[in-house]
């Protein structure tokens, strides 16, 4: 289990332990974040989970995917450390993960 720290373009902060193996994405849902909508369930088909990850845990996150490259295209306020959350699993190594959501998201 990760205890991930979710951060609104508000300044909101939201620390929730989320279990091994499911998404930062999910995490979010299950827990009722605001900003991660999660419009196709994880599914890689919508930029509705888009977040920025904290510089210092980039490797950690893993590398984007294409079809995570592809679907970042339709998001808003894309930069160097944004990914999909749906895309990211979570790992012990992720614990005190931190990411926030765009100002397009709230």
């Amino acid at each position: 289990m990760a205890k991930i720290t979710y951060i609104e373009h508000n300044g909101a902060e939201h620390v929730v332990d989320v279990k091994n193996g499911l998404s930062v994405m999910e995490g979010a849902v299950k827990n009722n974040i605001p900003g991660i909508d999660a419009d196709c369930g994880g599914a890689c088909a919508c930029a509705t989970c888009h977040v920025y990850v904290k510089e210092e845990w980039l490797a950690k996150t893993g590398e984007r995917s294409a079809m995570e490259e592809s679907m970042l295209d339709f998001a808003e306020g894309v930069e160097d450390n944004s990914r999909l959350s749906c895309q990211i699993k979570v790992t012990d190594e992720l614990d005190g993960l931190i990411v926030t959501m765009p100002e397009s998201q709230h």
